[in-house]
């Protein structure tokens, strides 16, 4: 009997029991959960300002002004260039901060470098930095302003390879079409091209113009194609026809010519064999 009792006596556990005395288990600060599992009382009092960021204010001399900011001791120095932009009329890259005689990143943190309430730092104009902002500014505008050229020409474009395409049908099925419709479409289209080619571009803008150049180039060659069609439609006998002229633009009953410093220059070949279709060979050559 007395080892049964043995058996069913409970294991004594490594855990303090809680504080004696009026059966109150938060005595000693031990608290009981709501699981029945006895733990450390919590002191909430203690921890409630824990996490809380003392703020400072710091003087900020730029030229013969003094600047005082209110910020948090754990901000950078970066974000301390922010607030200066608007007083200071300073973009923040540039600015350069100097405390205690020595410029700090806008990484640093203002405790880590010893900023505390009260301290003076000073405030200078980066002018290489606001030299190369302004350059990287212009670049993009006028990247900006070229993509915005190439995108106009690009629909102007649009429109002309409908006509081309228009052409193309009436000339394949045996229609002779006028030969002014053929030189005002090869005039239109070699304007845009003087226009790609007075564009200036970098990056994925110059590889869009290049684009372009090609399409327009295309278009040119199928209208020189389709001009030998078109003037051996009617005739018994196709002679050999040597190309080379100037193309003049048709706008209604005037006749307008193109500017003579064009740059793109075409020699087109025609070799008329017998029999057999016409073969137009076509060389683009920039100077």
């Amino acid at each position: 009997m007395n080892k049964d009792m043995l058996r069913m006596k409970p294991k004594v556990t490594g855990m303090s029991s809680p504080a004696k005395g009026g059966g109150n288990s938060e005595a000693g600060g031990w608290e009981v959960r709501p699981g029945g599992m006895l733990v450390q009382k919590r002191n909430i009092d203690s921890n409630q300002n824990f996490n809380v960021v003392p703020m400072i204010k710091v003087r900020v001399k730029y030229g013969s002004s003094y600047h005082e900011v209110n910020i948090s001791s754990q901000a950078s120095f970066g974000e301390l260039k922010k607030m200066l932009a608007a007083p200071t009329g300073l973009h923040p890259q540039d600015q350069k901060l100097l405390y205690k005689d020595k410029e700090r990143d806008s990484k640093l943190f203002l405790d880590i470098a010893g900023v505390k309430g009260g301290s003076k730092l000073v405030l200078i104009e980066d002018e290489l930095s606001r030299e190369r902002r302004c350059l990287e500014s212009r670049k993009n505008a006028k990247m900006e302003k070229a993509a915005k050229e190439i995108s106009t020409i690009r629909v102007e474009v649009d429109k002309l390879a409908k006509q081309v395409g228009a052409t193309e049908l009436e000339i394949s099925a045996g229609k002779k079409v006028t030969e002014s419709v053929l030189l005002n479409l090869i005039e239109l289209l070699m304007t845009q091209l003087i226009k790609l080619d007075g564009i200036t571009a970098d990056g994925d803008v110059k590889l869009q113009r290049r684009m372009q150049v090609k399409r327009v180039q295309k278009y040119i060659e199928t209208l020189d194609m389709l001009k030998m069609r078109n003037s051996t439609l009617g005739n018994n006998s196709s002679p050999r026809v040597s190309f080379q002229e100037d193309h003049r633009m048709f706008t209604g009953q005037m006749q307008v010519p193109i500017h003579n410093h064009y740059e793109q220059k075409r020699q087109t070949n025609f070799v008329q064999r017998s029999p057999g279709p016409v073969v137009v060979t076509t060389k683009w050559e920039t100077f």
